[in-house]
This record gives C-alpha cells, sequence and structure tokens, in this order.
C-alpha cells in the first residue's frame, strides 16, 4: 500500500477551497504552544480557526493550565491574517486513565497513545459537527515523536463517523517542527520536556 503524502493533501484542500473563494472554519486541536505555533502561522492564511485545547492526558493540573496559559499568550501575541479563537476544554484526567486502563505498561509511542489520540481527536470532532465546522484537524503531527499516519487514520475515521471532514496533515513536513522550535524561541514559549501524561516521564514515574 502506498503511503499517503498527507502535506499534498493539506494543499490540495486549500487549493480547492481558494476556487471556491470560501474561507472553511476550522476547528484545531492543539496540544500545547510550541506544536501550534508553526501550525496556526500555517493554516491562519486559508481557515477561519477556533483552537480547542482539550487534553485531559496532562498531569498534573497545574502543569495542564501552564500549558494553556502558554497557548492563549501565544494566540494573543501572533500577528493573525484572519482572527484566531481559543476555547479551553475541560480538565479531566480521570477520563484519560480510564481510557488507557491496562496499558499501563505499554512502551511509549505504542497503542496507549493511540488510545489517546482517539480520546481528544474524538472529542474535537463531536464539538466540531455540535457546532458546525467545516473541518477538524489537530497539532500533533507537528510532532517527530508522534505517529502522523495513525493519527490521519483515526481522523478519517472519526470524520466519517460524525459527518465533519478531516484536514489530513503532517505538519512536521516541509520544516514545520523546525519552524515550530524558531518561533517557540521568538514568542519564549515553555517548552515541555514530556508529552503530558505520567507514563510519558519516563521510568519511576508512575512512582511519583
Amino acid at each position: 500500500m502506498n503511503k499517503i503524502n498527507y502535506p499534498i493533501e493539506t494543499e490540495k484542500i486549500i487549493e480547492a477551497n481558494k476556487r471556491e473563494q470560501k474561507l472553511p472554519s476550522l476547528l484545531l486541536h492543539a496540544c500545547c504552544a510550541p506544536c501550534s505555533s508553526a501550525c496556526l502561522e500555517y493554516l491562519n492564511n486559508y481557515f477561519d480557526i477556533t483552537v480547542y485545547y482539550y487534553n485531559p492526558n496532562i498531569s498534573p493540573e497545574s502543569e495542564f493550565k501552564k500549558r494553556f496559559f502558554e497557548l492563549k499568550r501565544l494566540v494573543n501575541s501572533m500577528p493573525f491574517k484572519n482572527p484566531v479563537k481559543l476555547v479551553e476544554g475541560e480538565y479531566n484526567y480521570s477520563e484519560f486513565l480510564d481510557a488507557v486502563e491496562g496499558m499501563e505498561l505499554v512502551p511509549e509511542g505504542g497503542e496507549r497513545c493511540f488510545v489517546c489520540y482517539r480520546l481528544r481527536l474524538e472529542k474535537t470532532a463531536a464539538l466540531a459537527k455540535q457546532l458546525g465546522f467545516d473541518y477538524f484537524c489537530t497539532t500533533l503531527s507537528i510532532s517527530p515523536l508522534k505517529n502522523a499516519q495513525k493519527i490521519n487514520e483515526i481522523g478519517f475515521e472519526l470524520g466519517d463517523k460524525y459527518g465533519v471532514k478531516w484536514l489530513p496533515s503532517d505538519f512536521k513536513k516541509k520544516e514545520g517542527y523546525k519552524r515550530s522550535i524558531e518561533l517557540s524561541a521568538e514568542y519564549g514559549l515553555y517548552r515541555q520536556n514530556f508529552c503530558g501524561c505520567v507514563f510519558s516521564k519516563g521510568k519511576g514515574a508512575l512512582n511519583e
């Protein structure tokens, strides 16, 4: 099976909307400010974006709040062609723990992470359907540690389930990840050293 070139698919959708002279609405799930920076810089030219910060995997709650504060500061600081809105999702860490129960010892980057992708993307898709967005997407694929193919597979599946178009993407490509590092430095963003959940902190984290 040939691998899909997701950046090309993104560009096809953008070009189709430009021909229709349409600025479609996009609900963009965001995990943190650094990952959002380059995604917003790129997508803001072509979409009416609402950023959705929904990450019940993040622990402790103080970390969740710190990342949201940085994301809010970024959205308020970056110059945008089209205004960007920001919505804070509820924090419910037990929701994440329930979803990954029995996978506590699965290596980072495996099935437990895929369940976490689905948890966050499903909430995003459901909200996009509820509020009438044209597309939904996530910033997660900008990280070299995230499985873009799995993210897109889940996104397409949920798009079909909820009747909202998934915006295919692999934001790390075309130096997207490099650009996120540059923007993080430019805006003095807090760059966390773990994904978010207690399991991503490494050995000994379960005993903290």
